[in-house]
């Protein structure tokens, strides 16, 4: 079946049986408030607008489906999605009596239609917030701590919503929803860093592959083809990567690049040139200037300096 778009948050209420929401540009759906659920007509959707979503107590059937890949609810999860994304949720007739009658379900669901950012500093400032193109699989753990911390803030927000609007209703939301966004990319910073064990089982990985890629191959590794590899969005790599070392990972590539051309210059006889062609680059001068770049030293200085 072809994913359904929703052009509006009005008619992605509609479609999953949601109370209507009492702005057409944002909406906050508390999962305890549902009493009961539609049968999933469409079962993947591809919303026009941003989704934020914490879950916690479902079903261990309910599955949610995003792009090609299937994600178990789990407690605790916060999940980022931006417009154009697919999106879907399957479940077997037993796992939907089972979440019907469940009494613990909680969480919440944020949407935010780009109309409601229209002119604002945050609409241009979302492209900065990564998160929304991670994977489903590189979702967000939140300690109860940071938990509380966004609940609070997306209760507030939904108080906005439902209040009298004024003049300065607007504004107050959209510093709200940044606020949210911020905390969010904090707490993403100290996943990176508690998971020590994780993150850097994946930045040996990636050493690895280069390792291989460098003996191997041809021509520079892009940052889409070490992401693919290892299974990660290239968006999270780089998060991860700057958190744990500070670079990019286009700068960690050049790095383990000029840490292989270290190796080429100072054991083999290959001409400068042909270490360059060999590493990738299509004009010697350019490994030459990166070379430099990243140690002050000529390629030819720093053979000369082992003779």
């Amino acid at each position: 079946m072809q994913p359904y778009r929703v052009k509006s948050i009005s008619e992605f209420h509609q479609l999953r049986g949601l109370p209507m929401t009492g702005h057409p540009l944002i909406s906050v759906v508390q999962f305890n408030t549902i009493k009961e659920l539609p049968v999933f007509e469409p079962k993947t959707l591809v919303p026009d607008f941003y989704l934020i979503a914490l879950k916690q107590g479902f079903a261990k059937g309910v599955k949610i489906k995003y792009g090609q890949q299937d994600y178990d609810f789990d407690a605790g999860v916060l999940s980022f999605m931006a417009p154009g994304q697919v999106f879907g949720m399957e479940m077997d007739e037993q796992t939907m009596r089972e979440m019907m009658a469940m009494k613990d379900a909680n969480g919440w669901m944020l949407m935010v239609h780009p109309d409601f950012l229209w002119n604002t500093p945050l609409a241009k400032k979302m492209r900065q917030y990564a998160f929304f193109d991670y994977g489903v699989n590189e979702a967000l753990f939140l300690s109860d701590k940071e938990e509380n911390t966004l609940v609070h803030i997306v209760n507030n927000i939904e108080q906005e919503i439902i209040a009298n609007i004024d003049t300065f209703s607007h504004t107050i939301t959209i510093s709200m929803l940044e606020a949210l966004l911020n905390y969010s990319e904090r707490f993403y910073q100290r996943q990176f860093l508690t998971r020590r064990r994780s993150s850097h089982q994946l930045l040996t990985q990636l050493d690895n592959l280069l390792e291989v890629y460098f003996k191997e191959q041809r021509g520079l590794p892009t940052v889409s083809y070490v992401a693919t590899q290892l299974h990660v969005s290239a968006d999270y790599l780089s998060g991860l990567l700057k958190a744990l070392t500070g670079l990019s990972t286009q700068q960690h590539i050049h790095e383990k690049l000029i840490e292989e051309a270290k190796v080429q210059l100072s054991t083999t006889t290959l001409s400068v040139s042909e270490i360059a062609y060999q590493l990738g680059f299509e004009y010697p001068q350019s490994f030459s200037k990166l070379f430099k770049a990243k140690t002050n030293l000529s390629p030819l200085a720093f053979r000369q300096s082992f003779n």
